[in-house]
């Protein structure tokens, strides 16, 4: 297991294959860490699908509004939506979209993001400085790294629930 050494700020998502665990950056990005935070204990990424799983790029989820696969879900629906709460402007660093990175997906308006994100599965350096990054995986990328690829998959996996560490 993972050393958690700020349970406040360190996220478990639990996946099919086990436990991802995030380290989230609130000296970077803070309104984004506690975007997540809050829609962490309110329960809404419970259930949430993996709507768009490239292959060598990223794993992205977190449509509260249309991607509960346990609430009226339909597929086509999944990576439109946001939470009930207003956007969160960017926070753009120099911290580097490397392989496990946390970004926040957004639209075309940099200060779109709510409540989607997306996990790389490799270093994805042309997103730099456009998407803010807000958490690194400190373990668990192997399951990550097992998402069902797809835009949209198939069958989506989901997740199955995500935690703040403290709350555990």
């Amino acid at each position: 297991m993972a050393e958690i050494k700020d349970p406040e700020n360190t996220i478990l998502l639990e996946l099919n294959g086990g436990t991802v665990t995030i380290q989230l950056l609130p000296d970077v990005a803070p309104q984004h860490v506690a975007r997540m935070k809050e829609l962490t204990r309110s329960g809404q990424y419970d259930n949430v699908a993996f709507h768009r799983v490239i292959d060598g790029f990223m794993a992205q989820t977190g449509d509260v509004e249309h991607g509960d696969m346990e609430d009226d879900f339909n597929l086509r629906m999944a990576g439109t939506g946001g939470s009930d709460l207003p956007n969160v402007p960017a926070e753009f660093s120099k911290i580097p979209h490397a392989r496990g990175s946390i970004g926040a997906a957004r639209s075309q308006n940099p200060d779109s993001a709510n409540s989607q994100f997306f996990i790389n599965f490799k270093d994805n350096d042309f997103l730099n400085g456009q998407y803010t990054v807000y958490g690194q995986v400190i373990e668990g990328m192997e399951h990550v790294d097992a998402i069902t690829k797809g835009e949209p998959p198939a069958e989506p996996d989901r997740i199955i629930s995500m935690k703040v560490a403290a709350d555990v």
